[in-house]
Order: structure tokens, then sequence, then C-alpha cells
């Protein structure tokens, strides 16, 4: 018998329920260390919006945001510094700040076991393989199990849940599916997740501005992004082994991306990729490798039958 879904959806670990807020600083902190408004606002427009996000960001990077010249930068820098030490941390404390990750459930305890626990927070998880395994399925199984808000990028219908969600395959009547099947509302598992549907690469990149802005702005409400497919805009926009390294580049920047975020916020980041080649090239597994039998249905991810 399947454990009941409150317990199954978030399995977390000590200290989750903490106040979200005082997971990061937000940037207005500078302004008690002579940074103005209009630069905060600047810094805000690009998806920085707390100290954190600073230091993950280089001074090149912040050079090229509209208004801000090097000095400022410099300025920006060493305000931030002065709030967040910039040095080490002992095992121990860094073994206390893991204790704010937590994790998803799939749907299968079998699929769970394999992922260490389910989808991780603080991480990205990405789930690839040929067309029709069920990758998209997957993703949204994730958004109907978990109720603490999902951002979802798609190509197709829009729907909102409290779950960041980029998704190239997304059909509201799929969510409706599976929610039957654990006797959840339609309309609140509809009204728990927010959608985007990204055109290109670039475009892609750029929502990632308005969810940095969206976890800042509603601190603890969001924890999933989920994007479907990661890869599937890159392919379109960048052809032929002349445009490889480009293609790439810009990949590992997204993914850069998605992995701070995921620290910054505490959040899960979930994608797909639709690949038949090596899937090594583009992400290094944690996890060795294991198989795990479980169920594509129309209710979502589950335990198969035996």
């Amino acid at each position: 018998m399947m454990k009941s879904l409150e317990d199954q959806v978030v399995q977390e670990e000590p200290g989750y329920q903490d106040d979200e807020e005082s997971f990061f600083q937000d940037i207005d902190l500078l302004q008690k260390h002579g940074i103005n408004v209009a630069d905060i606002k600047k810094l805000k427009s690009v998806g920085i919006c707390t100290i954190k996000g600073i230091q993950m960001t280089t001074r090149r990077a912040l050079c090229n945001v509209k208004g801000l010249s090097e000095a400022k930068v410099d300025k920006i820098k060493e305000a931030a510094n002065k709030l967040i030490e910039p040095g080490f941390l002992t095992a121990s404390e860094y073994s206390e700040k893991r204790r704010l990750v937590f994790h998803i459930t799939t749907g299968s305890q079998e699929f769970d076991k394999l992922l260490g626990g389910g989808i991780e927070s603080m991480a990205i998880t990405e789930a690839f393989g040929e067309f029709r395994t069920g990758k998209t399925q997957l993703s949204h199984t994730l958004c109907v199990l978990f109720w603490n808000g999902v951002l979802l990028f798609s190509e197709h219908s829009l729907y909102k849940e409290k779950s960041l969600t980029l998704i190239n395959t997304s059909r509201p009547d799929r969510l409706r599916d599976i929610a039957d099947r654990f006797n959840l509302d339609h309309d609140a598992v509809l009204d728990n997740v927010l959608y985007a549907r990204a055109y290109t690469s670039e475009h892609q990149m750029e929502l990632l501005d308005y969810v940095a802005a969206k976890f800042h702005e509603e601190a603890g409400i969001f924890k999933l992004l989920i994007i479907d497919s990661i890869m599937a805009l890159f392919r379109v926009d960048f052809s032929g082994r002349g445009e490889l390294a480009e293609r790439q580049q810009k990949l590992a920047q997204m993914l850069s991306r998605l992995q701070k975020i995921s620290e910054e916020y505490n959040v899960a980041v979930f994608v797909t990729n639709q690949m038949t080649a090596d899937p090594g090239a583009t992400m290094t597994p944690e996890m060795p490798e294991n198989e795990a039998t479980f169920a594509i249905t129309a209710g979502g991810i589950g335990d198969a039958k035996e």
C-alpha cells in the first residue's frame, strides 16, 4: 500500500520548515552599505535579488548590466562581501547546511530508491532517454504530487501551478488524469502550477531572470523548477558541428545558472533531455548506474504491478 500523499510528496529533512526568507539575504540590504536604490533595481531587473546572487555573478557579467560601471560593480561586490563571509566552512557547518535539503517523490517508491530518496533540492536532476520513455509524464507527476509550488516551462498550453515549469509537451489533461489517481481536486492541482513556454534558447535563458525574481518575491512558495526539455530549443537554434562549441557554451551557462538558483533558494531543479547518444556528454551523474522497474500510466509514474 502506498504511503499517504502528504507523507510521500516531500520527504523532509530537519530544518525544512524553517523560515525560508532567512535562507537568503535580500539585496535591499546593500542600501545600508552605500548602494543606491536605482542600482539595486538594475540588479533585480536581471534576476539578481539576493546577496548570494551577487557572489555567484562575475564582475564582467555585472558590468554588462546597463547602467553599472566598473567602479559601481566594485563597490557592490565590496558591500556584498561585508554581508556574507566569502571564506570556508568546516565540514560540520556544511553538513548542517545540507540538513535543509529535501526530496520530492516521483510517485514510484522503487524509482525514489534509485534516486536516493527522490528529486533532491539544491541540485539538478536530469532524466534522459529516447522518445516515449516517460520523461514528460514524470514531469507532470512531479507537478501533481508536489504541493509547495512548481514552475513549469513548456512549449504548449498554459496552466498555473505553485511550481515553476518549462515544458515542451505539457497538457492540462495529463495533470487531471494524474490528479484522479491520487484523488486530488483538478482545480487545486492546476492552480498550483505556474507555466511558461520558451520559444528560443535565448528566451529560455531570459525566463530564468523571471524565475529568480519569482523565487525571491514569494520566498518559500516555489520549491520545484521543471524544464522539459532542456535541449530541444538548443538543437533547433544551433545546427551542425560548426555551431557545436557555441551551443555547448550556451548550454553550460544555462546549467550553471540553474545550479546557482537551486542553491540560492533551496529549490529542486528537474530537467528532461531526449537523446540517443552518450548521456555523459553534458552532465556528470552523482548516483551509480542502476535499474528500477516502474510503470508509466495515464495517472503518472507509479510502481509496476507484478
